[in-house]
């Protein structure tokens, strides 16, 4: 008799950004990239999941990182003009402003507050 061998079961990437959002609701933004990571890789283009991994960077002042994953975001969807308006707030986090401008017009021109 052989020992049946154990089955993985893929990640359940809903539950995963779920648990990533839970993580950032109660002001863990650095468990809720780590759970994220993983995520955006199996998915590089889904923007839920990008822009939750830039909201966790963001509030954990890992500015790079969060520069590099809006910039992700713009690329997929240059009409997401939340991800302009954060990517702009970066660029000023890092002194930055003349880069940011582009990126507050084009929010602006979205109608993003």
């Amino acid at each position: 008799m052989t020992n049946p061998t154990p089955q993985h079961h893929p990640v359940d990437l809903h539950s995963e950004y779920l648990r990533a959002d839970l993580f950032l609701a109660v002001d863990q933004p650095v468990e809720a990239a780590r759970v994220l990571v993983p995520l955006v890789e199996a998915e590089p283009a889904n923007e839920a999941a990008l822009e939750l991994l830039a909201r966790s960077y963001f509030r954990s002042a890992q500015l790079t990182r969060a520069e590099e994953t809006l910039t992700r975001l713009v690329e997929l969807a240059p009409a997401n003009g939340w991800a302009r308006r954060a990517l702009a707030r970066t660029l000023e986090r890092q002194s930055r402003s003349l880069e940011a401008v582009p990126h507050h017009r084009v929010a602006d021109a979205l109608g993003v507050a």
